[in-house]
Order: structure tokens, then sequence, then C-alpha cells
């Protein structure tokens, strides 16, 4: 299972038809399941609303700029790998004051997407079209060009 652990709700109809779309098409290669927590302007709260719903048992990443860049082609092929040796995979993104350290330290890995700061709608749809090109990567199929 794939899971993407957020802060906050998406507000925007735009980014919600676009989030929702893109878990549609992931489904129909990998459960897929999207768990919101409140965000709050205490990054320690926030902390321990992740806290609450990750797995310790699942492989845990965090989205922050300090981590792995890949392009769409490296990326499809990590996620092809760790899903040999890992039954969940869980994607851990931070609300607007990002993520704290205990959380990133209970990560087994950090990937970056870019240098440049996104809003966090806009993100979970940049990560989920990038899961849906991976699969479509992984087995052989048009999208990616």
């Amino acid at each position: 299972m794939i899971k993407i652990v957020c802060v906050g709700k998406i507000k925007e109809d735009y980014l919600n038809m676009l989030i929702n779309d893109y878990a549609k098409r992931i489904n129909k290669y990998h459960k897929l399941e999207i768990i919101e927590v409140k965000d709050n302007d205490n990054l320690d709260i926030e902390t321990n609303n992740l806290l609450k719903v990750i797995d310790n048992k699942d492989y845990k990443i965090a989205l922050c700029i300090e981590g792995v860049n890949y392009d769409s082609i490296s990326f499809s092929k990590h996620l092809d790998n760790l899903f040999n040796y890992h039954s969940n995979i869980t994607f851990i993104i931070g609300g607007s004051n990002g993520l704290s350290s205990k959380i990133i330290e209970l990560c087994q890995e950090k990937i970056s997407f870019s240098k440049l700061t996104f809003p966090h709608g806009l993100f979970r749809g940049i990560l989920l079209e990038q899961i849906y090109r991976s699969f479509k990567i992984n087995n052989n199929e048009s999208y990616h060009k």
C-alpha cells in the first residue's frame, strides 16, 4: 500500500480534482490511502498529530528540501525496488512549518522534488502524478515522454 500522510486539508476544488484524478489512476495499479492530519501553527502539535497516524512498520519517506533528487525514471525504478522489500510505503508531507527533525529522523529516506517551495495542495498533486508516472514507466505503458 502507498500512504500519503499530509498536514492540512485541501480547500481548493481544482486541487481536489487533480488529487482525486491521480488517486483514482494510481488505484488501478496499487492501493493508495491519503491520510490528512490537522494543521497547527505549533510544530510540536503537528508532529504529535503525524506520529499518531504513521505506522512504524512502514517504509517512511520524508518529503523535504534536504532530500535526494530523482528524475522521473530514477524515481520509478527506486519505487519499484522499494516494493520488492516493503509492502507499505508512506510518504510524509509537512505543513507550512515543514517537518520536524523528529519526523525526519523517523524516516528511512528523504526525497526532494525541488529546491523550490510549493503550496502543499499543489505538491500533493505533483507527488501523486509522479507516483502514477512511475507505475506507467515500470509497466512499459505509454504516458512518460
